[in-house]
């Protein structure tokens, strides 16, 4: 299946920003670098985000939504026990009927992943040497200037593991693009973590330890995989994977608040409801002290009079009992 469709689309919407901000900037380098082409690659996550935030809230609401079935599943888990095909029928049946889909939440990210492939593909070709410099709707002048384009000098193209050679063709100093690209690799792994731990400190570490595993994953696994492929992402990738992650720290933030977590209660301890989100620390997991709940004042215990004993303390107008006799 051909992806040409997609290298016209990311160009199309690449050049169309460029095109606008070329307008506003200045169109010479300043501090080596070309801001029009910069802010283009930024926009360009602008747009495909904005695109994809009804998807992005769903995929909240589905999340939601399987929170709240985890007792639901845990019953039919025990009912079922050993009948692997019942169960997976019936779980299927209680997602229908609670209308949660477990695909939606990781349909954000794949649908991303073509765009993510398209950038990589258009921005690796930007090379002076290129002898299609019109491919995928682009004029001379655009490939030209975008292939000449820079951050801190170092091309959009460059790679961390670019060759001497590679560099030499694109006019750029070896030392400057492994040290602009290496400060940014490090950028793309500390967002992606903290991109991460974001949602686990607000929806908490799941119970069921593959799905603990899975989050472990993500948290570390993908941050230490980008110190490999991350020297082979160009500059210009790199540029818009910080902005994307950057990007969803907001809108989780913002999505979170909005459609607090479920939080499972403690044992003694009253549910919180949708309504009533886990205070978590933030971001970096700071946690804030909550005042403690004061209890009710018990009431003094009166003890009662002994048999035979005397009252204290009679109330007025009553009267002793006569004695019979």
């Amino acid at each position: 299946m051909s992806l040409d469709w997609i290298y016209y689309a990311i160009s199309w919407i690449l050049l169309t920003w460029h095109s606008a901000w070329d307008a506003i900037v200045s169109a010479e380098a300043v501090i080596g670098t070309n801001w029009s082409w910069i802010l283009a690659i930024v926009f360009l996550v602008v747009t495909v985000r904005v695109i994809l935030f009804p998807v992005f809230v769903k995929q909240i609401k589905s999340q939601r939504a399987m929170q709240a079935l985890q007792p639901k599943v845990k019953e039919l888990q025990e009912k079922h026990k050993g009948d692997r095909e019942t169960l997976q029928k019936e779980m299927m049946e209680l997602y229908r009927k609670e209308k949660a889909n477990p695909l939606m939440g990781c349909l954000p990210m794949f649908l991303q992943i073509p765009v993510f492939l398209g950038l990589f593909h258009v921005l690796k070709r930007l090379r002076p040497d290129n002898s299609q410099p019109t491919l995928y709707g682009w004029t001379v002048d655009q490939f030209h200037s975008a292939s000449h384009a820079k951050l801190f000098t170092a091309p959009l193209s460059g790679r961390f593991g670019s060759t001497a050679q590679e560099l030499a063709a694109l006019g750029a100093n070896t030392g400057t693009v492994k040290l602009v690209a290496g400060v940014l690799v490090l950028i793309m792994i500390a967002t992606t973590y903290l991109t991460s731990r974001q949602m686990i400190l607000k929806t908490g570490w799941a119970e069921d330890p593959q799905q603990r595993m899975v989050q472990r994953l993500m948290l570390y696994g993908i941050p230490v995989s980008l110190l490999v492929s991350g020297s082979i992402f160009p500059i210009g990738v790199i540029i818009y994977w910080v902005t994307n992650n950057l990007f969803s720290l907001g809108q989780q933030q913002w999505v979170l608040r909005k459609f607090p977590p479920l939080v499972p209660a403690k044992t003694g301890a009253p549910a919180r409801t949708s309504g009533q989100p886990a205070k978590s620390g933030g971001l970096f997991g700071r946690k804030t002290a909550e005042p403690a709940a004061k209890a009710p004042a018990a009431a003094p215990k009166v003890a009662g009079p002994k048999p035979g004993a005397k009252p204290v303390n009679p109330k007025k107008g009553s009267r002793p009992a006569k004695r019979q006799g």
